[in-house]
Protein backbone atom coordinates (compact mmCIF):
# COMPACT_ATOMS: atom_id res chain seq x y z
CA UNK A 1 0.00 0.00 0.00
CA UNK A 2 1.26 3.43 -0.99
CA UNK A 3 1.23 5.66 1.71
CA UNK A 4 1.66 9.66 1.53
CA UNK A 5 4.22 12.30 2.61
CA UNK A 6 4.54 14.41 5.21
CA UNK A 7 2.45 17.89 3.15
CA UNK A 8 0.22 19.39 5.71
CA UNK A 9 0.23 20.61 9.34
CA UNK A 10 -2.39 17.64 10.11
CA UNK A 11 -0.01 15.13 8.50
CA UNK A 12 2.84 16.69 11.01
CA UNK A 13 0.09 16.82 14.08
CA UNK A 14 -0.64 12.65 12.83
CA UNK A 15 3.64 11.84 13.25
CA UNK A 16 4.27 14.07 16.46
CA UNK A 17 0.71 12.55 18.28
CA UNK A 18 1.85 8.57 17.34
CA UNK A 19 5.27 9.05 17.80
CA UNK A 20 4.45 10.34 21.22
CA UNK A 21 1.63 7.62 22.33
CA UNK A 22 4.80 5.36 21.59
CA UNK A 23 7.41 7.46 23.74
CA UNK A 24 5.15 7.69 26.63
CA UNK A 25 4.52 4.03 26.54
CA UNK A 26 7.98 3.22 26.28
CA UNK A 27 9.66 1.99 29.97
CA UNK A 28 12.82 3.67 29.21
CA UNK A 29 11.62 7.59 27.77
CA UNK A 30 8.21 7.23 29.32
CA UNK A 31 9.70 8.18 32.54
CA UNK A 32 11.27 11.64 31.26
CA UNK A 33 7.92 13.10 29.96
CA UNK A 34 5.66 12.39 33.02
CA UNK A 35 5.96 16.09 34.09
CA UNK A 36 4.31 17.40 30.80
CA UNK A 37 0.78 18.30 32.72
CA UNK A 38 -0.85 19.69 29.21
CA UNK A 39 0.03 17.05 26.32
CA UNK A 40 -2.59 19.28 23.86
CA UNK A 41 -0.40 22.22 23.99
CA UNK A 42 2.73 20.17 23.88
CA UNK A 43 1.75 18.27 20.98
CA UNK A 44 0.35 21.58 19.20
CA UNK A 45 4.04 23.25 20.26
CA UNK A 46 5.94 20.04 18.88
CA UNK A 47 4.10 19.95 15.48
CA UNK A 48 4.58 23.77 14.61
CA UNK A 49 8.41 23.02 15.74
CA UNK A 50 8.41 19.86 13.14
CA UNK A 51 6.10 21.95 10.70
CA UNK A 52 8.47 25.04 10.83
CA UNK A 53 11.69 22.52 10.55
CA UNK A 54 10.24 20.20 7.54
CA UNK A 55 7.97 22.88 5.24
CA UNK A 56 9.95 26.25 6.58
CA UNK A 57 7.12 28.42 6.25
CA UNK A 58 5.83 28.45 10.02
CA UNK A 59 8.46 30.27 12.64
CA UNK A 60 8.88 28.20 15.93
CA UNK A 61 9.51 30.22 19.14
CA UNK A 62 10.88 28.14 21.96
CA UNK A 63 13.65 26.53 23.64
CA UNK A 64 14.23 23.07 22.62
CA UNK A 65 17.85 23.27 24.01
CA UNK A 66 17.10 24.69 27.17
CA UNK A 67 13.46 22.11 27.69
CA UNK A 68 16.36 18.93 27.25
CA UNK A 69 18.88 20.57 29.27
CA UNK A 70 16.01 21.24 32.24
CA UNK A 71 14.70 17.68 32.16
CA UNK A 72 18.41 15.98 32.11
CA UNK A 73 18.55 18.02 35.23
CA UNK A 74 15.47 17.21 36.74
CA UNK A 75 16.59 13.78 35.84
CA UNK A 76 20.27 13.81 37.84
CA UNK A 77 21.82 13.68 34.12
CA UNK A 78 20.51 10.44 33.57
CA UNK A 79 19.73 11.21 29.49
CA UNK A 80 22.06 9.50 27.85
CA UNK A 81 23.18 8.46 23.96
CA UNK A 82 21.00 5.57 24.77
CA UNK A 83 17.88 7.39 25.10
CA UNK A 84 18.29 9.31 22.14
CA UNK A 85 18.76 6.08 20.04
CA UNK A 86 15.53 4.59 20.94
CA UNK A 87 13.82 7.75 20.76
CA UNK A 88 15.11 8.35 17.02
CA UNK A 89 14.26 4.30 16.49
CA UNK A 90 10.88 5.28 17.69
CA UNK A 91 10.34 8.13 15.23
CA UNK A 92 11.84 6.68 12.01
CA UNK A 93 8.98 3.58 12.79
CA UNK A 94 6.23 5.97 13.33
CA UNK A 95 7.88 7.57 9.79
CA UNK A 96 7.85 4.24 8.29
CA UNK A 97 4.40 2.82 9.55
CA UNK A 98 2.74 6.64 8.22
CA UNK A 99 4.48 8.03 5.48
CA UNK A 100 6.75 8.05 2.73
CA UNK A 101 8.56 10.42 0.08
CA UNK A 102 11.14 13.07 0.40
CA UNK A 103 9.93 15.28 3.55
CA UNK A 104 9.23 11.98 5.58
CA UNK A 105 12.84 10.82 4.68
CA UNK A 106 14.03 14.62 5.87
CA UNK A 107 12.16 14.19 8.50
CA UNK A 108 14.48 11.20 9.50
CA UNK A 109 17.56 13.42 8.56
CA UNK A 110 16.67 15.99 10.66
CA UNK A 111 15.72 13.93 13.78
CA UNK A 112 19.42 12.22 13.81
CA UNK A 113 20.87 15.67 13.17
CA UNK A 114 19.01 17.19 16.29
CA UNK A 115 19.51 14.35 18.31
CA UNK A 116 23.03 14.50 18.03
CA UNK A 117 23.48 18.38 18.71
CA UNK A 118 20.87 18.19 21.22
CA UNK A 119 22.85 14.91 23.36
CA UNK A 120 26.09 16.98 22.46
CA UNK A 121 24.72 19.74 24.22
CA UNK A 122 23.26 18.31 27.23
CA UNK A 123 27.17 16.97 27.93
CA UNK A 124 28.43 20.46 27.53
CA UNK A 125 25.86 22.06 29.78
CA UNK A 126 26.81 19.05 32.51
CA UNK A 127 30.34 20.61 31.70
CA UNK A 128 29.39 23.78 32.77
CA UNK A 129 27.22 23.43 35.41
CA UNK A 130 30.31 21.51 36.92
CA UNK A 131 32.57 24.18 36.66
Amino acid sequence: MKKNDLKTRDDVFKLVSSFYDKVRKDDTLGPFFDKIDDWDEHLDRLTTFWESSLFLKTKYYGDPLKAHVKADDEHENAISEFHFGIWLNLWHQTIDELFEGDFAENAKRRARKMGTFLYLKIFEARQNIAK
